[in-house]
């Protein structure tokens, strides 16, 4: 444990992606500011997450356990997906060693995976975890929850909005918004183009963006992975031009230029985005932003800043654009500074933190409809 009023803190992260820039996703990105940041506040962070990470991240590493299954293993009936299998073993594997040195190695864990285990396996620790939910409900995880009985956990959500979807399984949930570190996000002088950002995959809608700038008749610019090739190659190049351009998967400091140097940022999810990282950054840059009205982020949009349209209505999106491109440019940065820093979050991390470590039974919940 840390001396003095540092704390000892595990932070668990996803095994398949190193937390480092640029950054495979928003959780990526949420726990490595989170983990620099409590760093510079003098606690002690151990990151599990991923080879290849940033060193600087954490003070150390909880390494992820690779497994390889024998010849006969592989070939019986019952052998599932290598990657399945993977995330498996992974997670097993660092619950289990985290039961026996926990105790005596850290003084709070804090879950930001998706995967069921550390939820399941919480009540063995014998030392306090706070999970951090970062999606809407899936079945692995409520199973692990029917497991667990929620014993051995306290949860937050990103958004109300998530907390509110969590509300069946788990309660309560706090809330505790995702932050940035606004200084990253600097504000930008705009221009006349359109920006979208984050990772290609369908569920995140790029293909409509181009659509809407396309009405709109303004040219945009995309960032970010290929989270999905195939979509990529069927939905997305095929309409790269001189007025939709895609830069690739840009390291932080480059996408914030970007981003910046744009009237306004179109946000097109197409599931319950839970919170909407890159809403917070655009507004960051001072870009106003134009979102279809889902999930957690109507709370951080508002007229002052930005559009809600209807999901999938790619002529309000047009619409919606046209609108933002003419907001102030200060008022989106105020909202950020208002409402998205990194300070409040990990003001409000660290609070749960010392409840955690000082209140018996702080981490339990009781169970059953609201």
């Amino acid at each position: 444990m840390t001396a003095g009023n540092g704390l000892s803190i595990a932070l668990l992260a996803s095994n398949r992606h190193p937390i480092k820039q640029p950054f495979a996703g928003g959780l990526e990105a949420h726990v490595w500011h989170l983990a620099r940041a409590l760093q510079a506040r003098g606690h002690r962070v151990t990151l599990f997450a991923a080879d290849g990470s940033d060193v600087r991240a954490a003070d150390s590493a909880l390494r992820v356990q690779a497994f390889s299954p024998s010849a006969a293993a592989a070939a019986d009936s019952s052998m599932q997906p290598r990657q399945f299998l993977a995330d498996h073993h992974a997670y097993l594997t660092v619950m289990t060693d985290l039961s026996a040195i926990g105790p005596t190695s850290f003084d709070v864990i804090h879950n930001h995976s998706l995967h069921y285990l550390p939820v399941a396996m919480a009540p063995a620790l014998g030392v306090p975890m706070l999970t951090t939910l970062h999606t809407p409900p899936t079945p692995w995880l409520e199973s692990a929850l029917a497991v667990s009985k929620g014993l051995g956990s306290a949860f937050v959500a990103v958004s109300k909005h998530t907390a509110h979807a969590w509300r069946h399984a788990v309660r309560p949930v706090g809330v505790v918004p995702n932050g940035i570190d606004l200084r990253a996000w600097p504000s930008g002088a705009g221009g006349p183009d359109l920006v979208w950002f984050g990772r290609l995959t369908p569920e995140k809608g790029t293909h409509l963006a181009i659509a809407a700038a396309r009405r709109a008749g303004r040219r945009l610019h995309l960032a970010g992975p290929v989270s999905d090739a195939r979509y990529f190659r069927d939905a997305i190049e095929p309409e790269l031009d001189d007025n939709t351009r895609y830069y690739g998967h840009l390291d932080q400091a480059a996408l914030a230029d970007l981003v910046g140097s744009c009237a306004a940022a179109l946000v097109t999810p197409l599931w319950d985005e839970p919170y909407g990282l890159v809403v917070a950054e655009a507004l960051a840059c001072g870009t106003p932003v134009v979102a279809f009205e889902r999930g957690g982020i109507p709370e951080i949009v508002g007229p002052d800043c930005g559009r809600l349209v209807a999901a999938g209505d790619v002529d309000a999106l047009a619409a919606g654009a046209a609108e933002a491109a003419t907001l102030s440019r200060a008022d989106a940065r105020d909202r950020a500074v208002a409402a998205c820093g990194i300070t409040a979050m990990v003001d409000a991390y660290l609070q749960h933190y010392r409840q955690l470590v000082t209140v018996p039974g702080y981490g339990e919940y009781h169970r059953g409809a609201a």
